[in-house]
């Protein structure tokens, strides 16, 4: 991949990580569609990034498919994080991208 690609990628993956902590719809709790069975919830937002449950993500850690990334600061990480996951602050995540692995689901959370 050359260079520009590469920077391309980066500065992708930078403005998704942004995007997601930033967005007004991850402040808003998803409806219920008729269609599904009690106790499910429609985790499709507006913006195209999806989202996981609580419980979706203990499975993901409990078969070890999945790679958390706190992307706040070190000041709220150490006031407590999710048990495994790294700290990325999101303004070194483009500095960091290669110690994101390919093989697994990579799930971010900053609050």
């Amino acid at each position: 991949m050359n260079l520009k690609s590469l920077s391309l990628l980066v500065l992708l993956i930078a403005a998704v990580f942004l995007i997601a902590c930033n967005s007004t719809e991850s402040r808003k709790r998803p409806l219920v569609a008729a269609s599904q069975p009690q106790g499910q919830v429609d985790t499709t937002y507006a913006d195209g990034i999806p989202r996981i449950t609580i419980h979706e993500l203990e499975d993901l850690i409990g078969k070890g498919d999945v790679f958390v990334v706190d992307v706040r600061n070190q000041a709220a990480y150490d006031q407590g994080h999710i048990p495994g996951a790294k700290l990325i602050p999101v303004g070194e995540v483009a500095n960091r991208i290669d110690e994101f692995p390919r093989d697994k689901q990579i799930v971010t959370y900053c609050s």
